[in-house]
Order: C-alpha cells, then structure tokens, then sequence
C-alpha cells in the first residue's frame, strides 16, 4: 500500500490517483491528517507543500489543489525518463495527467474552427508532439516506475490487451436512394446546372435497380458481425438541414436498415448540428431511434465531432447517456485524452466525476484522407504506428469510419483496402 500526503483530499486527487494506480494495480491510499501520516511505516509519499524528514517528494505544482479553471503557464520538462507537463514553471506528472484527461485547455481556449471545434492541431499534445502517443499512460508508467527505483513500491505491471473497435457513422444512408420526389427534382437540377453528368447518370441507375447505391456497403459492415468483429454504429436521425441531410426517419425502408444493422451491433445516435443549441431536438431523435430498435439508446457520438465542454456533456447526461464516443480530433490523428482506454467524464465546472463513460478513438477516415491528405499507403502506415502505440500501453483501438468510404466510390477508391487493414491489424502482431 502507498501512502500519499496531501493537504486537501478532493475529487481532483481521487480521480487522478485512481487512474495512475488503480488500472496498473497499485493500490494507495490519501492522506491529509500530518500526526497519522508520519507514524505510517508502510511506503510513504509527499505530493505537498508541507515539509517532512525521510519522505519522498514531489513538489506539486497548483493544479490539483486549484479549485477553479485556471490559466497556467504551460510548458514541458524531464520529470524522469518522460517529458511531462510543468505548470508556472513546476514539474508536475501527476497534474500533467489530470490536465490532459479532463481537457482542461478547452474550457479556456477561444480559438475555434468554423463549427465551434476545438482543433487538435491548438492542442498542448500537438504543441509538444505527443498527440500520436498515450502520454497519460506514459506519463503513469514513468511515475510508477521512479516510485520503484526509489524503493518505495514493486508494481506488478499487467500484460498489455488491446481490443479493436471500429464503429461507423451513418450520416446519410443512401447517396441517391430513398431521398423523397423533391429532394432528388432538386438534386438533378443542381447537377444539370454544374454539369456533372456522371452523377446524373449515376442517380438514374441507381433509382431504376441496375446499379447499387454506392453508399450501401451494409452487407460488408453487417459481415463483421460473422467474422467475430464487435462493433458499433451512431446514426444520424435529424430533421433535414444544411448539416443534417440523412434522409427521414420515417421512411420505413430507412427503419428496417437500422433494424437490420441492430441485429449486428449496438446502434447510438448520433446527434444532429442543431441538437448542440437545442437540448429539444436531441430529446426527440433518441426517441426516434429508441422507438425503430425497440431499446434504450444508451450511447452516443457527435455530428461532426462538435463537442463543446461543458455543456454538450451536461446534455448528455440530462438524456441518460452513459457513453460518449467523440473523444478525438477532425484534423489529426491521435489520443485526444492521452489514453486509449475509456474514463469516466470530470466535470472542472463542477469539480467532480461523472458517471459519463468517455471511449477514445485514435483516426477518423475523413480526418487521413480529407484533412492529412494521405495515400491509402500513407494511411495504412499511419494507422499501424497508432496501433502500436496502443500494443504497448492497452486499451480499445477505436476508430470512425463511415458507410460511403468503404465502398471504394469516388474520393475513396482504393480505402477499403485500408478500411481491411484496421480491422485486422491485430491479426498482423
């Protein structure tokens, strides 16, 4: 047991404490009472200001014991074999962890892409060059093993697991199938006018049966389930907009897809654009899906990654979500919370740990194609050097592809050659 002197014992300390030991099987104890702590004779570690003969210190920087959001000076130092984060010029591990996992820099930050998105490439991770690396996890292993060679602890490390998750976005089922009278008059006249024939012809077929929509790749997704491949999709059931172009909820051909596809996985929702303004609209389109999979919808995962903190976690849980999926970035790749494995959600609003389960993901295909512009080469490699990462430390390798970029179509010819490679990667260790 390692016992750690501190002078306030708040939910800052439990929370980051418990994600250093308690995954990694080290177990500890807080401490704030001086005249119990120095009779202890089990290990014994000072994370405080107050001064003590014999005990092994760290000299904690404000973080933990901040009350507030603040706005510290950041940089980077040696803590001991790993960079960690110091803050007003203090080294602080322990602190580099909780600044991380709760995304601290985003309650404070002003700069934004064109839909309110905190971007990766403004992020501490990026500025450091860490965002490819689970460096809470880095950052755990380092303090745990200074610990041990300063004889206070003989952890017991566990092998690392890695479980593969893909999941899918459904934001717009069909490219041209079941898209209503009006909306497909509207299409073809646009097409007309821009003079993209291909895409005139290409409706046609499709409408008349002798092509298949290149938007339905559901057999393929529906096979993971025969080839023993857990995973999940979110679908979009929002009202049509400039954002939210899916086609109705009511149609009843779109009902028995996501019907279908629920007999495969677990099915979330996937929250519309203007469901970030309206709690309203998000009510109804969980309802919507709960009412077509006959189930609670328990899980979720943002349009577009639009996730602003607090408050579209506060919604979340006001829907009795218990699991979010959009924690990661559009326009890098990488550990958006510093770890691959799932945490619980901490309110800085509120200074305490929600029940809200937070599943990380490391790419996006949108994010090597579109943002990264990679090769389907490029991206296999890129792909295999985020898996590795999460080879050596655990946790779920989690990854966002959608329905239209699997089918080699347009933009996306040759990605399911990659899309293969995700799946299968940890057949390749």
């Amino acid at each position: 047991m390692l016992n750690i002197f501190v002078t306030d014992l708040n939910e800052r300390m439990k929370y980051t404490f418990d994600f250093i030991f308690k995954e990694r099987g080290v177990r500890y104890k807080l401490w704030y009472n001086y005249n119990e702590f120095i009779h202890l004779n089990e290990p014994r570690l000072n994370y405080s200001n107050t001064i003590f003969e014999d005990v092994l210190t760290i000299e904690p920087s404000s973080v933990l014991y901040d009350k507030d959001i603040g706005n510290y000076a950041i940089d980077k130092n040696l803590f001991y074999k790993e960079y960690c984060l110091s803050f007003n010029g203090k080294t602080d591990p322990i602190a580099s962890v909780f600044y991380i996992l709760t995304r601290m820099e985003e309650y404070t930050t002003i700069q934004r892409d064109k839909w309110g998105r905190f971007e990766g490439k403004n992020s501490v991770l990026y500025r450091f060059g860490w965002h490819e690396q689970v460096i809470c996890d880095r950052w755990a292993l380092d303090f745990i093993y200074w610990l041990k060679e300063k004889g206070i602890i003989k952890p017991h490390i566990k092998k690392p697991h890695v479980r593969i998750l893909p999941t899918f976005d459904i934001d717009n089922a069909y490219a041209y199938k079941h898209k209503g009278i009006w909306r497909t008059i509207l299409s073809n006249t646009k097409d007309f006018l821009l003079g993209r024939q291909k895409r005139l012809i290409e409706r046609q077929k499709v409408q008349t049966g002798s092509h298949r929509d290149p938007y339905d790749t559901y057999d393929r997704i529906y096979a993971l389930k025969e080839e023993g491949i857990d995973f999940k999709m979110f679908w979009l059931l929002g009202d049509f907009a400039t954002y939210d172009r899916n086609i109705s909820h009511r149609h009843k051909r779109h009902r028995r897809l996501i019907q279908r596809m629920r007999t495969a996985c677990e099915i979330g929702i996937h929250p519309s654009v203007k469901s970030n303004n309206y709690e309203f609209f998000l009510h109804s389109e969980i309802e919507r899906l709960e009412k077509i999979i006959l189930n609670r919808v328990h899980f979720s995962r943002q349009h577009y990654l639009i996730l602003k903190l607090p408050s579209t976690y506060e919604t979340l849980i006001e829907q009795e979500i218990t699991a979010d999926y959009t924690m990661g970035f559009a326009d890098i790749c990488g550990f958006r919370l510093g770890t691959s494995k799932p945490v619980k959600w901490f309110n800085l609003k509120e200074n305490t740990e929600t029940n809200l389960m937070l599943h990380p993901f490391a790419f996006m295909d949108g994010t090597l194609n579109e943002y990264l512009k990679l090769s389907p080469v490029e991206a296999m490699a890129k792909i295999a050097s985020l898996h590795g990462e999460v080879a050596e430390f655990g946790g779920e390798f989690s990854f966002i592809w959608h329905n239209e970029t699997i089918g080699d179509y347009g933009k996306w010819k040759g990605w399911s050659e990659v899309f293969d490679f995700s799946i299968r990667i940890n057949d390749a260790i």
